[in-house]
C-alpha cells in the first residue's frame, strides 16, 4: 500500500502532504503545533497529535518524510527512536548540513532504518508545480520508493538519484549557494537601473526581460511578480535573512580549495543587509577625515 507519514507540517511539509494525497497515497502527518495540525485537517490530512500515534498508523513498514528547521531534526528524529523497526524508511527533505546527513545515515543504519537525504527545490509552488528533488542514499532504496518521487517531482521528472549519503543535501547546498549569486546580480542590476539618469519603470523592465530574453527565469518571473506585488518596493526594510545553506556552501569551499566569489560576495551582502549601525563605515568616515579633512558627518542629537 502507498502510505507516508509527514513530519513538520509547515508550509513546505503540508505542501508535500498535500500533493501525495491528490496522487493516491493515503497520507498521515505530525506537528508539534496544535496550529499546524489543524490547518492541515482543513486540507484534509490526517494528522495525529504524537510521533507514537503517527506510527501506530502504518499498516506496514513505515515511510517517514521529515520536513523540520535544519536545527531540529535530530530532535525530530529522538522523538520517532523509540517506534521505528528494521526496514522502516526515513526521508529528510529539510535544508540539513550534508555532514549531518551522512552521521544520521550511519546511526540510524546501526538500527537497520534506512535513510534518504533530499533536497527539495520549488519553494511553496512545489504543491502545484511539482519539486525539484536531489536524493542521496542507498540506490536500492531510492529505486524502492522512486515512485514516491516521480509524484512529487516537476513534470515527473524533476528528480534523480545523485549519489551516495549526504549528497542529495550536498547539490541542494550547492544550488542555494548558486540561487544566493543570481539574486546578487538581479538585485544589483535593477539598483543600477534605478539610479540611472533614465525614468525606468522597473516593473515593465523585469517584465521584459522575463519575455525570450537570455535572462529569463523563473527568478526573473517572481521580480516581475515582486514588483507587481510591492509597488515600488515601499515599505520593505532592506534585511536580508539567509537559512544557513549560503554559509555551508562557502565554509566548504573554503575546505575544498574552490574559489567562489560570486556566491561568498552575495553571502557578505546578506550579512551587510542586516547592519543598522554599521562600525566599519564610521571608521571609514573617521579616517578620511584624518588623512584628507573630509567632512564627517554627525548624528543629530
Amino acid at each position: 500500500m502507498r502510505e507516508i507519514g509527514v513530519v513538520g507540517l509547515g508550509r513546505m511539509g503540508l505542501g508535500i502532504a498535500k500533493r501525495l494525497k491528490t496522487k493516491g497515497w493515503r497520507v498521515a502527518g505530525y506537528d508539534v503545533s496544535e496550529e499546524s495540525r489543524r490547518q492541515a485537517r482543513d486540507a484534509g490530512i490526517e494528522t495525529h497529535s504524537t510521533p507514537e500515534e503517527l506510527c501506530q498508523w502504518f499498516s506496514d513498514r513505515k515511510l517517514l518524510w521529515i520536513m523540520v528547521p535544519a536545527q531540529v531534526v535530530d530532535s525530530a528524529l529522538q522523538s520517532l527512536a523509540p517506534f521505528l523497526r528494521e526496514g522502516d524508511t526515513l526521508i529528510e527533505g529539510g535544508n540539513s548540513y550534508f555532514r549531518d546527513s551522512i552521521r544520521r545515515y550511519r546511526e540510524l543504519a546501526e538500527r537497520g532504518v534506512r535513510f534518504l537525504d533530499v533536497g527539495v527545490s520549488g519553494g511553496v509552488w512545489g504543491e502545484r508545480e511539482g519539486y525539484c528533488l536531489m536524493i542521496g542514499g542507498d540506490r536500492q532504496v531510492f529505486e524502492e520508493v522512486e515512485d514516491l518521487f516521480r509524484d512529487l517531482a516537476y513534470e515527473g521528472d524533476g528528480y534523480g538519484y545523485v549519489g551516495a549519503s549526504g549528497s542529495g543535501h550536498f547539490v541542494k547546498m550547492v544550488h542555494n549557494g548558486i540561487e544566493y549569486g543570481m539574486m546578487q546580480a538581479i538585485a544589483e542590476g535593477f539598483e543600477l537601473m534605478k539610479e540611472s539618469e533614465f525614468d525606468l519603470d522597473l516593473e515593465e523592465v523585469a517584465r521584459i526581460y522575463t519575455r525570450g530574453s537570455v535572462i529569463r527565469s523563473w527568478l526573473m518571473d517572481l521580480t516581475y511578480k515582486a514588483f507587481k506585488d510591492f509597488k515600488g518596493l515601499e515599505g520593505i526594510e532592506p534585511y536580508v535573512e539567509d537559512s544557513g545553506e549560503g554559509r555551508w556552501t562557502v565554509l566548504e569551499a573554503v575546505h575544498s580549495g574552490v574559489p567562489v566569489w560570486v556566491m561568498a560576495d552575495a553571502l557578505w551582502g546578506r550579512f551587510r543587509s542586516r547592519q543598522r549601525d554599521s562600525f566599519r563605515d564610521k571608521l571609514l568616515a573617521a579616517l578620511r577625515f584624518e588623512f584628507g579633512g573630509h567632512t564627517v558627518k554627525r548624528k543629530e542629537e
